[in-house]
């Protein structure tokens, strides 16, 4: 009852504990939730358990009223008989006959040493002697009641202590299956918890799961050994090949790399994050074989060869689909010829089968048979020449050498053993061999080369990030600086427009009188308003606008009603026509309609000069009694204010040099400016009527408008 009671406590605590934790936020963990919230807080239990028991070996005096009696009677008897005992100690007729003057305790009784030679002068009970037998250890004859009377209120004590675990493992049974569920429930979340905390501890991933069994390991570490010396391999199979033979030297890491792979399997077949990198994909085996080790026993009569070749047996037999085997010096502990030839076996065998199968050996007869059989493929563990040392990194479609006469030399064996050693090798296998070591070099360089084109293209992609970065901050200054004289310009737009509105009533009262027949030098005055307007105009769109230079021509940028400059004869004008398969096309400029080449023209940019800026451009052809003017304006790109200046400056030029129709060319778009110059053009003085420009004109881009006469 006491060891129920006591076991039971310290598993409730993390029932409520874990409960009110876990419970608390779990919004995208659904298991984990569905395991809390089947947690039987018991907490009535536990309070009472925590009153009654202090530790595991201490009951508390509160745990009933009886108890504490019996403790606090304890506790005056032992001062009671401490008491006494001292006066006997302290008397001076008994100071002679004791051997120190101090007080112990001897089978749970109060006892004071006495000297061997005055036993009988000193009335008690004997219950203990020194090693040398010179004292005596003697509970006086006047204290043995009071030594019986603690004695009974040790014994109630237990009695009582034994009542209350009783009581309370009584209370525990009754809620047994809460216990034993809360239990279960918290290895659970015990044991989820430890491989989250073991895959944070080595940096694990969570692997991809083949079903078609591909096994493709990137960066993959063996779990047991530290994770600051690994070496990472990575390790392909199932895909093109399902044997895979890997060779290499002594202490090259080969036994690891196989081990490695069956623990990421298991790992990864029990819910385990793996230590190894993203991409990492396994397949889950209904099987894992494997024999690795010399398992050679004296007692059981087995050589290196027989305790391999027993694996191996159970391994054939057991071996098919879906199942991983993995086999260690394959074929080692006996003849080299006969070994190679069962290991070849062996694989085909399980090959034929549909395992995948990973086989370390040092045959050349293996080396070549994975170069020649299909579904079998070589790898080799990395040896640097130059140090005579292993790197631990696994290379795959290369057969490795053992390179056992560098180790030896290495190790100090003498150079006429190893040259004499050299000269026994078959002529075959030393070109075999010479060949292995030739494409092991230029494997190593192909990898070197490789590292370098990699580290060339980050860096050409960090100097493109930063050329990036630079191109995005001047283009922000740019816009900021556009932005800038944008306000600046509207400012100016906002001053300027009373005195243009002014000029413009001049201009009308000019043009009236001028009608009527009124003195010519009012036509005079009518051109210097103009021109001083224009100016203004100049200027303003001067400080809005800066100048640039056209970019060249491109066939599939000439579209209707784009400006363009005819370089033959230096005029600008507007594409009425597309250019056809030799580039040909026409243009309006002025009141002349010209057939240009692509070659011949250059795009006027919305942002070159003033003039290109109106899109109304006017190209004033002086005769000896008329002035010719453009039958086009094109107000594309602009705002409605500047549309509206714009075009109403081209109107007044096109009613005096006397135009009966003209077109405004403002695009489709979202019909702002369309909207807008139709209302203005209803209100305008020199306007009769207007209409949508056909299709041939440029349809719902293109206002057609007839001036009055």
């Amino acid at each position: 009852a006491e060891s129920l009671s006591k076991n039971c406590f310290p598993c409730l605590l993390p029932n409520r504990k874990t409960a009110a934790f876990l419970s608390a936020d779990l919004p995208e963990l659904p298991r984990i939730r569905g395991l809390v919230s089947a947690i039987t807080v018991l907490r009535e239990l536990e309070d009472e358990i925590k009153r009654c028991i202090l530790s595991e070996d201490e009951i508390a005096d509160s745990a009933s009223a009886e108890l504490k009696r019996i403790r606090r009677a304890i506790v005056r008897q032992n001062e009671a008989i401490r008491s006494k005992i001292q006066q006997i100690v302290g008397s001076a007729e008994n100071r002679m006959l004791l051997q120190d003057a101090l007080v112990t305790m001897r089978q749970g009784r109060y006892v004071i040493p006495v000297k061997a030679e005055h036993k009988n002068r000193f009335p008690g009970i004997v219950h203990d002697q020194s090693s040398s037998g010179a004292t005596l250890f003697v509970e006086p004859q006047t204290i043995v009641i009071m030594n019986n009377e603690l004695r009974e209120l040790e014994l109630e004590e237990k009695k009582e202590i034994f009542r209350i675990l009783q009581e309370l493992s009584g209370q525990v049974g009754a809620q047994e299956l809460q216990i034993r569920g809360n239990q279960e429930i918290l290895t659970q979340l015990d044991f989820m918890f430890s491989k989250g905390r073991l895959a944070c501890n080595m940096k694990g991933s969570c692997p991809d799961i083949s079903g078609e069994g591909v096994l493709r390991i990137r960066k993959g570490r063996h779990p047991l050994i530290d994770k600051k010396t690994v070496v990472p391999v990575d390790v392909s199979i199932g895909e093109a090949y399902d044997t895979l033979v890997i060779t290499g030297p002594n202490t090259g890491g080969k036994t690891v790399t196989l081990k490695t792979v069956g623990l990421l399997c298991l790992m990864a077949q029990s819910g385990l994050f793996v230590p190894a990198g993203d991409g990492t994909v396994l397949p889950v085996f209904e099987n894992i074989f494997a024999d690795i080790g010399d398992e050679q026993s004296i007692e059981q009569s087995l050589s290196t060869f027989s305790s391999h070749m027993n694996n191996i047996v159970d391994i054939v037999i057991g071996a098919g689909e879906n199942t991983l085997v993995l086999l260690d010096e394959l074929g080692a502990g006996t003849d080299p010829t006969e070994g190679a030839a069962l290991a070849m076996a062996v694989l085909d065998h399980l090959y034929g089968k549909g395992a995948v199968t990973l086989a370390t050996t040092h045959y050349t007869e293996l080396k070549k048979y994975a170069l020649a059989t299909y579904g079998v493929q070589n790898a080799s563990m990395e040896f640097n020449v130059e140090t005579l040392s292993p790197t631990f990194r696994l290379t795959i479609g290369v057969p490795g050498k053992s390179n056992a006469f560098e180790i030896s030399a290495k190790l100090g064996l003498p150079d006429p053993i190893i040259a004499n050693a050299r000269n026994l090798l078959e002529r075959g296998d030393i070109q075999f061999e010479d060949v292995l070591s030739s494409i092991e070099k230029e494997r190593k360089q192909a990898e070197e080369e490789r590292e370098e084109a990699i580290l060339l293209k980050l860096s050409l992609k960090d100097q493109k990030v930063r050329m990036d970065r630079l191109e995005e901050r001047l283009q922000a200054e740019k816009e900021k600086a556009l932005q800038e004289a944008r306000e600046e310009a509207r400012e100016m737009l906002r001053e300027t427009r009373e005195s243009v509105d002014e000029a413009r009533k001049e201009i009308d009262r000019a043009r009236t009188s001028l009608r009527e027949g009124q003195d010519p030098s009012l036509g005079r005055a009518l051109e210097d308003q103009k021109r001083a307007l224009r100016e203004k105009e100049k200027s303003l769109r001067e400080k809005r606008n800066p100048v640039v230079n056209p970019a060249p021509p491109d066939k599939a940028e000439i579209q209707i009603g784009r400006r363009v400059n005819v370089l033959s004869v230096n005029q600008k004008g507007s594409v009425l026509t597309l250019p056809d398969d030799k580039g040909s096309f026409m243009v309006q400029a002025g009141l002349l309609k010209l057939s240009v080449n692509v070659s011949d023209v250059t795009l006027v940019q919305e942002n070159v000069t003033v003039k290109e800026r109106e899109n109304a451009k006017y190209s004033r052809m002086y005769h000896q009694k008329a002035m010719e003017i453009a039958t086009s304006v094109n107000v594309v790109g602009k705002n409605l204010d500047e549309a509206e200046m714009a075009v109403d400056k081209y109107l007044d030029d096109a009613f005096l040099a006397g135009l009966g129709q003209v077109s405004i060319i403002h695009g489709r778009g979202a019909g702002i400016l369309r909207n807008g110059l139709s209302s203005m053009l209803k209100r305008h003085r020199h306007v009769d009527k207007f209409r949508k420009g056909t299709y041939q004109e440029g349809g719902e881009g293109v206002t057609i408008v007839t001036l009055k006469k």
